[in-house]
């Protein structure tokens, strides 16, 4: 009787260490670096791009790799959705036209470059305006291959907004 008194202790105590184990070490998952993410599902979002500097977007380019990279962001239930949505000035980024462009400006663009291979290789969806390709008479043909085309960028933005996704502005 005493022995069966024992294990059945033994027992509820190996289960109430384990218990207060998995509790305690769920904790700092929980609280992690980025409180907000607390009690979501996943993190669609849309980069509305149109920062046309090449050292501003060779800037940007990795905090937005870093948005669906995140750990945290990662350990999500869903995988995160990332869109990129090319308008304004930034179209002269993904051009592959590089007159009148100094060898400092040129090998920034194709830092740029690599990094758009980049997304899309890690899945992340990228699209261009090709009403601000027309304005700003770019030739459709120097584009990158990686991009989507569509023909209002603002339609596109707006679109992914209504299913769901958070809209970033890069100006």
């Amino acid at each position: 009787m005493r022995s069966a008194i024992s294990r059945a202790a033994r027992r509820l105590s190996i289960t109430a260490f384990t218990v207060a184990f998995l509790v305690c070490s769920t904790i700092p998952a929980l609280a992690g670096e980025y409180p907000g993410l607390a009690g979501v599902k996943g993190l669609d979002s849309v980069f509305n791009f149109s920062l046309g500097t090449p050292a501003m977007a060779a800037l940007v380019f990795p905090a937005i790799m870093d948005v669906y990279r995140n750990k945290e962001v990662r350990a999500l239930h869903a995988a995160p959705r990332t869109v990129i949505v090319f308008h304004g000035r930034a179209i002269k980024l993904i051009s592959t036209n590089r007159t009148g462009v100094d060898k400092e400006e040129a090998e920034v663009l194709d830092k740029v470059a690599g990094m758009i291979r980049q997304f899309k290789k890690d899945g992340v969806r990228m699209e261009v305006c090709m009403y601000a390709v027309k304005v700003l008479g770019v030739d459709p043909a120097t584009l990158m291959p990686e991009i989507d085309r569509v023909g209002n960028g603002f339609i596109s933005v707006l679109s992914y907004q209504a299913q769901g996704y958070s809209v970033v502005t890069v100006p």
